[in-house]
């Protein structure tokens, strides 16, 4: 059985809540706070997408180290 109430239990803080899986900050969350963009958004969104990536694994590294 899965605890449902755990999913229902999001704050409206950034940053608080149900993440996608091999994500610091996703897109959507970023993406507010960086207003408009001019230029390709689908390059912003790419490169941001590498970067957050490469932050996630270097977390679990740290934490796998010790």
């Amino acid at each position: 059985m899965v605890d449902e109430t755990r999913e229902k239990d999001v704050s409206t803080q950034p940053g608080c809540g149900v993440r996608p899986p091999g994500t610091c900050i996703p897109w959507d969350e970023k993406r507010r706070e960086l207003g408009e963009i001019k230029g390709d958004e689908e390059l912003v969104k790419r490169i941001w997408e590498n970067i957050d990536a490469l932050g996630y694994t270097y977390i679990w590294q740290v934490l796998l180290s010790f």
